[in-house]
């Protein structure tokens, strides 16, 4: 009898398994455009070649009496339609699968990841390494590279194919960083954890209509990405911040001025491998958390961005995260919950979980800009990706000179897209908008 392989899931990802429900799945969608309509079986055959490269994906999820863990299996994925609704619920405690499906419309390869596995970047990652592998098949004539996956090139520029062992089931780049005091504490700024809500003012929460069969809404708004980038430059702010400080705008526009709870928060998430070398494509990224309260100071959006920048900039540093992120994992090993039972622990971090919903209006995600091999590049236009949402959020990535700006909600309404949307385009952007069906009059009409 062969001897699976096993591992205790890594720090970000016990959340996702306590946090989880009918609404938000804790799965995220990637997607690539390509110029042609995919060839399922050729798509399989790039699939198959992927999988075998990346071990961490033949994971399936087991519980123990204390813990979760990730277990090598024999498992192999195969390539279907996308007849489902988006970030469809992909772990069953019930019964061992994969935690991924490849699934394809039109002219669209897309990933669905359960976030217990991977985090975006890592996903990106497989899906870029896919994409590669499937045009390379599907053109055998055209000149091939011999270059560092695209996988590589992204983490680390230059990075050399030894490392592909690091996509392995057993790297914990949690561990490896943070597990040991490698910085005393003294030396950094104590900058307050983003568990902690550093406001004791009520956050504005958006409310709705919740979709009737709680599939999640989502809608994705197209544009140029240098004519966005152009915007936030001009007032002197990343387009990350800039493109929150417009959706808190859209937001409060939407609601008609937010009424009492004048106050909105975002969560930001924060790819740690531009800190701390890692390759593995397991989740390794931090939180940070930003605010503004309206009717204190300058509103419109420029000023807003600048302020979210200015609180942004220091708890994402390497230092502060380095801090947060050791004091985590020491809590987390502590003798006293490592006994506390599994089942108990689900029921602490549920509770943690809605605890800190409660301080937060918006989730904000930007994987940034992809870079493709230069033989595959043109072959693959817009790039997305949107999760699961228990409130709205906001996921950005570029392509081809094209920005994707796509917006997931548990409810119905889009009002807060739609003042989006009417700002870039009174900003003379041209905007194109696509968006899933989910109330029944919607679904009728497919």
């Amino acid at each position: 009898m062969t001897r699976r392989k096993w591992v205790r899931l890594d720090n970000a990802s016990n959340i996702f398994l306590a946090a989880r429900s009918e609404t938000d799945t804790k799965v995220f969608r990637l997607s690539a455009e390509l110029d042609h309509e995919v060839d399922p079986e050729q798509l399989q055959a790039a699939l198959d070649i992927t999988y075998d490269r990346y071990t961490l994906y033949h994971a399936v999820l087991r519980r123990a009496i204390f813990w979760y863990y990730l277990q090598d299996s024999d498992l192999r994925p195969t390539v279907t339609p996308d007849e489902q609704p988006t970030c469809a619920p992909i772990y069953d405690a019930d019964r061992a699968g994969l935690l991924f499906r490849v699934i394809y419309h039109q002219q669209r390869v897309i990933l669905e990841v359960f976030h217990a596995l991977s985090d975006g970047t890592g996903a990106l990652w497989f899906l870029t390494d896919l994409v590669s592998q499937y045009i390379r098949l599907r053109y055998p004539d055209r000149p091939a590279r011999t270059d560092a996956s695209t996988a590589q090139l992204i983490a680390q520029p230059g990075a050399a194919d030894e490392n592909i062992a690091a996509r392995d089931l057993s790297v914990d780049s949690f561990a490896q960083y943070f597990r040991r005091r490698s910085l005393s504490d003294d030396q950094v700024t104590d900058i307050e954890s983003d568990a902690t809500l550093t406001t004791t003012t009520k956050v504005f929460q958006v409310t709705g209509t919740r979709t009737p069969d709680y599939r999640t809404r989502a809608v994705e708004l197209t544009a140029s990405a240098n004519d966005v980038l152009t915007l936030a430059k001009a007032e002197g702010v990343s387009m990350t911040m800039y493109l929150t400080a417009l959706f808190f705008e859209a937001i409060r526009r939407s609601t008609g001025g937010l009424g009492r709870s004048r106050t909105l928060a975002a969560t930001i998430p924060v790819n740690l491998r531009q800190f701390f070398p890692s390759v593995s494509p397991r989740n390794f990224f931090a939180t940070v958390r930003v605010e503004h309260t309206y009717g204190q100071g300058p509103d419109d959006i420029a000023s807003v961005g600048r302020q979210l920048e200015q609180q942004f900039r220091p708890k994402a540093s390497p230092e502060a995260l380095g801090k947060k992120l050791r004091r985590l994992t020491r809590a987390e090993r502590s003798p006293v919950l490592r006994i506390v039972p599994r089942p108990l622990k689900d029921v602490i971090l549920r509770g943690l979980n809605w605890a800190n919903n409660r301080g937060l209006t918006v989730s904000v995600s930007n994987l940034g800009r992809v870079t493709l091999p230069e033989t595959i590049d043109p072959h693959v236009g817009a790039m997305s990706f949107h999760v699961s949402a228990v409130r709205p959020q906001m996921c950005v990535m570029s392509h081809a000179g094209l920005l994707t700006i796509s917006f997931t909600s548990p409810f119905i309404e889009t009002d807060h897209i739609r003042e989006f949307a009417r700002y870039l385009t009174g900003q003379g952007i041209a905007v194109t908008v696509a968006a899933t069906r989910v109330t029944e009059a919607e679904l009728a009409q497919e």
